[in-house]
């Protein structure tokens, strides 16, 4: 199986993903929300069909606002399930919802939902999926697995040998 590293470059929708984004430290609380909407999404999809919706999804969801997210109620679940800019699946948007929720709690709690991760320490992909399941929804272990790393928290973002992932001082 080829690696993201060997199929994103020059290609026009993974490259520019992968060359400024994925693996990338991030700790904006709108960009945290989305890149986990984004990979809840994924789930059963291709990652390019993803990426091709973002801006469906930047759209349908305020921008990732969870702060607006948190407070979507049942004509903003029914709005989302019919808009074809995104993924049409109820635990998806259930999910998000859900998880806007929590973030939002999180951010109260610790000042944003970037210092509640680090306030996790160091933790394994296991460790982490526990924790992660028992904050949010729709989080086994493939999608906190690539949210983790596309946010620079765990390491496999990029192989060794992929320039994005040497000057990310990662590539494992």
């Amino acid at each position: 199986m080829a690696s993201y590293c060997s199929i994103a470059p020059g290609h026009p929708v993974h490259g520019p993903y992968h060359d400024t984004e994925y693996g990338f430290p991030l700790h904006d609380d709108a960009g945290l929300f989305e890149r986990m909407i984004l990979e809840i999404n994924q789930a059963g999809l291709s990652w390019e069909t993803i990426l091709k919706k973002r801006e469906g999804f930047r759209r349908a969801y305020d921008g990732f606002d969870p702060h607006v997210v948190a407070r979507y109620g049942e004509a903003d679940r029914a709005r989302l399930l019919a808009d074809a800019g995104i993924i049409r699946n109820r635990l998806k948007v259930d999910a998000a919802i859900h998880n806007a929720g929590r973030v939002v709690a999180l951010i109260a709690e610790h000042g944003s939902f970037s210092a509640w991760l680090d306030a996790q320490g160091t933790l394994t992909k296991d460790a982490w999926v526990k924790v992660m399941k028992r904050e949010f929804k729709f989080m086994g272990g493939e999608i906190v697995g690539e949210f983790l790393m596309s946010i620079g928290r765990l390491p496999g973002a990029h192989v060794a040998g992929c320039p994005i992932g040497e000057m990310l001082g990662e590539a494992s």
